[in-house]
This record gives C-alpha cells, structure tokens and sequence, in this order.
C-alpha cells in the first residue's frame, strides 16, 4: 500500500461553481481566514469528496473507479454552512437518495482494492460538503459566517470526477462520474 496524507475520489464543478467556490476562497483569504487557497501546496481545487483512502495502491484504485456505472451530471443545493473540528469550515451540500448511492458505490469500489477509508467517508458517517476554510478558529467564526451567508444558498453543477492526491494536489481525471 502506498501511504499519504489522502487519496480523494471528488467530484468537480463547472467553470461558474468553480469560480464561486474560489471567490469565497479569496473573500476569506482577504479578512485574515487561510482558506484551501493557500493551504500546503496551494493546488486545490474545489471539490465535493465521495470518498478518502488513507493506504491505497493507485492502478487497482483507479481500475476499480473506472468499473462503476456512468452517472449523469447533477446540481447539489449548498443551502448552509458546517464548522467541524480543528477549525474546518465547509459549504453544506444536500444529499439526493442518488448522491447517497453514488458515494455507497465509490466506497465499495475502494474497499475491494484493500484501499483503507477514512473513517468520516464512510457510509452512514459520510457528510457532503464543500471545503472553504482550513484556518475557522472560533474567533474567526463570525466573519466566516457573514462572507458565507451573503453568498448563501448556492447552486453546483457537478460535471466531473477525480481522484486526487491532497498531498500534492496530483489528480486523475475518471472518464466518467461513478
């Protein structure tokens, strides 16, 4: 197994959510809040996560992803805002019946290559979001708030898949959405 901080299985928005998600990036950045903007390698990219390995061997990984059925693109409803621990703060995403499936999916896929998942991804435990702010200390929570609910709700469109590596910001595009 290779071992890295994360291996990502992400879907990606289209250019106008991307651009969103950014904008609020650089808004936070601007009132003193580190943001995946310039967190480690500064190659984020915003990104839904279906699912994190902590071990994994990549070609099995990839193989895998690439066996599970095509899914079509979809919107995801951003209607809020979630603060977890170690001043994480994120962009609640909705969670459609088909969004729940689609992760189950991803998550089974992986396990069978012996990938280990990240405890938070898996099913039952897993809580769509999109990731804003990797420095929310709880003195920073007001302003964070108040950037992320002016642009509050927001509207996605997933139009892609990725597996990504978050210690180097490397990815693999998957031909389709699983």
């Amino acid at each position: 197994m290779m071992a890295a901080v994360a291996l990502a299985v992400c879907y990606l928005f289209d250019q106008p959510g991307d651009r969103l998600v950014r904008q609020l990036w650089a808004r936070l950045e601007a009132q003193g809040v580190r943001t995946l903007l310039t967190h480690t390698h500064r190659r984020h990219r915003p990104h839904l996560s279906l699912a994190v390995a902590r071990e994994w061997e990549l070609s099995p990984v990839l193989e895998a992803l690439a066996g599970l059925p095509a899914g079509e693109g979809f919107e995801t409803q951003l209607p809020g805002m979630l603060a977890f621990t170690r001043g994480r703060v994120s962009l609640a995403a909705g969670v459609s019946a088909d969004l729940a499936r689609r992760q189950q999916a991803v998550v089974t896929a992986l396990e069978a290559t012996g990938a280990d998942l990240h405890h938070h991804y898996r099913p039952g435990r897993w809580v769509p979001h999109v990731s804003l702010a990797t420095g929310g200390s709880a003195g920073k929570l007001p302003v964070i708030s108040g950037t992320v609910n002016d642009a509050l709700p927001l509207v996605l469109h997933v139009v892609s898949a990725a597996v990504i590596d978050s210690s180097t910001g490397q990815s693999w595009p998957l031909a389709a959405l699983p």
